[in-house]
């Protein structure tokens, strides 16, 4: 008996997750298939987004015309973090005469080393691993092997990047979402899943590229949310809503009761007016979301996590083409505040080039700008 135990978040589960699986299948002649949604992720920060139970039926909706798949609860019932030695320990037991492997995409296959218990995994299981977008799995083979003594196999597969981070942002974007079945697609829109009330009529107040700049926006926010421990739920609502009062006149019916503070360029006018609508409109009473609506256009001193993140993601979306933006985007990825710096700089630079056409430096960029500066020297 050969078995294959294929653990993962699932949220949601996708179409490369069943593509994997079917490889996998052919390339080692296997029986089974079992896969295991995890509980709490070891590398991740908080848990899915949704719950155990809805991830676990979209798994068996995904999988249920595949023969010999089937999806196990082990890791949910167990309400502890994930780690793969106990389950491929577990496993082992389970099935004593079975050859069991694991599979892993190649960016999974990177992290191994640093896997907690290696060895343990390795005693248990045969680690079955496939190439994932660019990145292939020959690379790793040398250290590996030095490293464990023994090697992994390679399943002929290179996944495509089909992110479940890109997923739910889609999802609560309204967009279209082909990489899952329409069973869990059905599913996902009967149980409303990954989805934010706040965010469709925000959209609706945004002109067409507007909209599209902000599905770009938290696209780039919530990847990049990942390694930064800021929740997931807060940079996309931030994120979508940030433009929502770019187009709002201040005649509006929805701005009634606002008042602009003093001395605010036309061009930032929408960061106040959008922190308004979020609140009184939309329901969003999340200080720390308002405020990164608040202040993505200027900046502010002392910027929150989720402040400075919106802020640049803003700036550096794809869609934005401008001179020195590459460099900037590569700080984005290094480092927050350098890179927030950098873009200070940019900023500052570009609009004392072009006050003489109506550009003035905001006096909170200033500040903002000075309080950065200070704090990295």
């Amino acid at each position: 008996m050969r078995i294959a135990l294929f653990g993962g978040s699932f949220d949601p589960v996708h179409s490369e997750h069943i593509r994997f699986i079917e490889a996998a299948k052919t390339a080692l002649s296997l029986d089974r298939v079992i896969l295991i949604p995890s509980y709490l992720a070891p590398h991740k920060e908080s848990g899915a987004h949704v719950s155990g139970e809805d991830r676990l039926t979209m798994c068996r909706l995904a999988v249920r015309n595949l023969s010999g798949v089937e999806v196990s609860d082990f890791e949910l019932t167990r309400r502890q973090t994930s780690y793969t030695y106990i389950t491929a320990e577990y496993f082992k037991k389970l099935n004593p005469e079975a050859e069991l492997f694991f599979l892993v995409g190649a960016d999974m296959l990177e992290n191994f080393f640093v896997w907690k218990h290696p060895e343990r995994i390795l005693s248990a299981v045969t680690l079955a691993a496939c190439a994932r977008g660019d990145l292939s799995v020959s690379a790793f083979r040398k250290k590996f092997a030095e490293r464990f003594g023994v090697d992994f196999k390679e399943v002929p597969f290179a996944g495509e990047k089909v992110s479940s981070t890109e997923l739910r942002v889609r999802l609560a974007f309204g967009k279209e979402t082909e990489e899952l079945t329409p069973e869990v697609r059905g599913y996902i829109k009967k149980k409303s899943l990954y989805h934010y009330p706040a965010i469709a009529p925000a959209l609706a107040l945004e002109k067409e590229e507007r909209k599209e700049h902000s599905f770009r926006v938290a696209l780039l926010a919530v990847e990049r949310a990942r390694g930064l421990g800021i929740p997931e739920e807060k940079v996309m609502l931030a994120a979508a809503l940030h433009d929502c009062g770019k187009h709002v006149p201040f005649d509006s019916p929805l701005l009634k009761g606002f008042m602009m503070p003093e001395g605010v360029p036309a061009p930032v006018a929408h960061q106040y007016t959008g922190a308004y609508l979020a609140e009184r409109v939309f329901g969003i009473d999340d200080e720390e979301i308002l405020d990164a609506i608040r202040y993505h256009t200027s900046g502010r001193e002392d910027m929150t996590p989720l402040g400075k993140l919106i802020f640049l993601a803003d700036m550096l979306e794809s869609g934005r083409r401008f001179e020195g933006i590459d460099s900037l985007r590569k700080a984005f990825w290094r480092d927050l505040d350098e890179c927030l710096l950098l873009c200070f700089e940019h900023q500052n630079e570009y609009l004392a080039k072009n006050e003489n056409k109506g550009c003035s430096i905001y006096f909170l960029t200033k500040r903002a700008y000075k309080w950065l500066k200070d704090r990295k020297a």
